[in-house]
């Protein structure tokens, strides 16, 4: 049975039969908002842009990688150039949708990152997710005018999912309403084994520039 993260809440990556979670996807679905135009006889669909993103960190909490859309330069800012593949090849990136799902959901995630925790490099110690709002003039507004925003963590490939390891609705969350960045959750090695803390803060960041900064100084320990 699917877990339905609460914030705060740590889990061991143990399925059902007790085999340990090492080969997953981490993905963030979304929609489109339709809304109601002339009198409610037509109706016109604003495209919405959330952008997936991880930062991960050795053991003193020092940035070892990055993965976020490489349609972020931020190279002005003194930040890494944004791709979709971790230097060890242990996560990937599916690619960036600008749009969400144009006609309901159909049920697959419109960006994933791919997790194999078995090829992870020894030096990473956790990997931290968070998810933000494309600062853009399509959509100005926040996660709860979002329909059926949500995260989850599950077994499969971009385009099957096979079972639901544990999710987070972060549409209906009362912390996300009036924001626009979350700091998801953090993969983190204790003991030998990868576990997973579901952080879920929720900020107004206005761009990704401050949520990486954010996760940086706040998140990395």
């Amino acid at each position: 049975m699917a877990i339905n993260l609460e914030k705060g809440q740590r889990i061991n990556l143990e399925k059902d039969g007790g085999q340990k979670l090492t080969n997953f996807c981490v993905g963030c679905n979304w929609g489109a908002i339709t809304k109601k135009t002339f009198f409610g006889l037509s109706t016109s669909v604003v495209d919405v842009d959330l952008d997936l993103s991880c930062l991960l960190f050795d053991a003193n909490g020092e940035v070892v990688d990055h993965i976020w859309s490489p349609e972020y330069n931020l190279s002005a800012l003194k930040l890494p150039h944004g791709k979709l593949d971790s230097l060890d090849r242990a996560l990937h990136h599916t690619g960036d949708d600008r749009k969400g799902d144009q006609n309901g959901d159909d049920g697959l995630d419109n960006e994933i990152i791919t997790v194999d925790l078995n090829r992870v490099s020894s030096e990473i110690h956790s990997i931290v997710f968070f998810l933000n709002i494309y600062n853009n003039d399509k959509y100005k507004g926040d996660f709860s005018g979002i329909p059926y925003a949500s995260i989850r963590m599950y077994e499969g490939t971009p385009s099957k999912v096979n079972s639901v390891f544990a999710s987070y609705n972060v549409a209906t969350k009362t912390e996300c309403v009036g924001k626009r960045a979350l700091i998801m959750g953090k993969l983190y090695r204790r003991n030998g084994e990868w576990k997973f803390n579901a952080i879920g803060d929720a900020f107004e960041d206005p761009s990704i520039v401050h949520t990486i900064v954010r996760v940086i100084q706040d998140y990395s320990k």
